[in-house]
Order: C-alpha cells, then sequence, then structure tokens
C-alpha cells in the first residue's frame, strides 16, 4: 500500500533532502510544498532522478498565508500518512505578510498550525498518520504578549528562537488533540545544516542536509517511533523539553494561534 507524504517548504535544503530520503522509499508518493514554481519542479526532477520514484510531484502553496493553505487543503482529496512541517525563514528586517502578520510568525508558526489544521481530515483518515514538526535547538525568547514583535524592537535571531519554541510548544498541543483520532505528532531538531537559512542567520553550518534529514525521516516513518507523540527529539534521541513541561503556556499560545484562524 502506497503511502502519502507532504513536506513543506520542500525547495529548500533541508526539505528537499526529507523529501528524497522518503521517495527513496519505493512504498511511498512524495508531495513538496513549495512557493516558486521553477525551483520545485527542479526539485522533482531532481528526486526523481535519484530515487527512480515516479510518484513525486509537487504544490504551490505560501505557508505565510492563510488563504493560500486553505486553497491547497480545499483541492486535495487524498489521505495524508505524513506532515512534515518545515519551511522556515528568518528576514534580517521586520516584514509583514498581506494580512498584516509578521513574516516569521506567520511563515514558522501560524504555517504550521494552520496547515495542520487544515489537513486534520486528511490525516485522520489515513490511520496512524504522523506529523513531524522540524524546530530547533536553538530556541527560546517566547513572548505571549508580543508574538509579533510589535511592542519590542524586531530582532532576527530573537523571533526565529521564538519561533521554534512555538514549533516545540505547539506541538505538544496538537499531539493531545489528535492523539484520540490515531496521529501522532512529534517535534525535532534537524541538526546545523549548511543551507540558505543557516546563512541567513549568520551561521555556515557544519552538517549535509542529508544529515539534517535523518531524524525527521525517522520520525515520519521508524516502526520503533509510531506510538509516541507530543515529543521532542535530537539526533534521533528523545530530549525532555523544558518549554512543553509549562502546560498553561502551551494552552496560551494554542489559543493565541487559534485566534489567528477566526
Amino acid at each position: 500500500m502506497t503511502s502519502i507524504a507532504l513536506i513543506s517548504g520542500a525547495t529548500g535544503a533541508i526539505g528537499k533532502a526529507i523529501a528524497r530520503r522518503l521517495a527513496a522509499k519505493s512504498d511511498y508518493e512524495v508531495v513538496l510544498l513549495g512557493r516558486n514554481q521553477a525551483r520545485a519542479e527542479q526539485a522533482v526532477h531532481e528526486i526523481k532522478s535519484v530515487t527512480g520514484n515516479p510518484r513525486v510531484s509537487f504544490a504551490l502553496v505560501d505557508l505565510s498565508r492563510r488563504g493560500s493553505i486553505e486553497a491547497f487543503a480545499a483541492a486535495w482529496q487524498k489521505p495524508v500518512n505524513v506532515l512534515v512541517n518545515n519551511a522556515a525563514i528568518a528576514p534580517p528586517l521586520r516584514e509583514e505578510t498581506p494580512e498584516g502578520i509578521e513574516m516569521q510568525f506567520a511563515t514558522n508558526v501560524l504555517g504550521y498550525c494552520r496547515l495542520t489544521r487544515a489537513l486534520e481530515p486528511w490525516l485522520i483518515q489515513a490511520g496512524s498518520a504522523r506529523v513531524v514538526n522540524v524546530a530547533s535547538y536553538w530556541a527560546g525568547d517566547l513572548d505571549l504578549h508580543d508574538l509579533e514583535f510589535r511592542h519590542r524592537p524586531y530582532d532576527q535571531h530573537q523571533a526565529y528562537r521564538q519561533s521554534k519554541q512555538a514549533n516545540r510548544m505547539l506541538t505538544v498541543a496538537f499531539a493531545e488533540r489528535l492523539k484520540p483520532h490515531g496521529v501522532t505528532v512529534n517535534a525535532c531538531h534537524s541538526g546545523d545544516v549548511h543551507s540558505t537559512l543557516s546563512h541567513a542567520l549568520g551561521f555556515g553550518g557544519h552538517e549535509t542536509p542529508e544529515q539534517g534529514a535523518r531524524t525527521p525521516v525517522w520520525l515520519a516513518t521508524d516502526p520503533g517511533v509510531q506510538a509516541l507523540t507530543g515529543k521532542y527529539f535530537e539526533q534521533g534521541r528523545e530530549i525532555r523539553c523544558l518549554f512543553a513541561q509549562d502546560r498553561r503556556k502551551v494552552a496560551a499560545l494554542d489559543e493565541a494561534c487559534r485566534l489567528y484562524a477566526r
């Protein structure tokens, strides 16, 4: 039986490596989600050539835009066995989406939330589906009263760290909500990968995209972690996430993010 995997941010270094490793499994259909058609077409061509898997395609989705996510989800008509939330950006200056939302928060946090919520019916229909949130060990600085840097000075690194803390916290909220439906949700640090994102943040990255894809793909496919949910992993090992222990803050962040969907 063929499993269907969707990967957001799939034209970037880590996302493409995740897609490539999943496509290398003969029983997977892989759909790359990205904003740029030319890059998406090239990534699909590369992955098909390397893996020999003809069931690789793409869909254009802007994870910073609610309307783009909703349009994609409305057109989608298949069960989703694996969803890898991976799209992330780190603009040096504060930017806003056309909806008036700070760009990092819109993409790195709301993008994960909105896409997961929009695909919930198809994740549930798949049975034993898995959601993997690519977060980071470089996380912190979350301010529930200023998620969009409207009051404090915008700092590229602080905004990125906040978004990754939010990813780890919201993993717990989604895990609890989806567990009764047989869907697991876990987060991971993918590694210090040499990528456009790492360079945008001023870091070179010493690991290859293939190394960075190992833990996300392991969480997405390994039978040994099929029953685990609401956890955080680094290098294939479960790590206790202190951010996730603050259940009141998790609930408050979850509610704050849900309000953006209203």
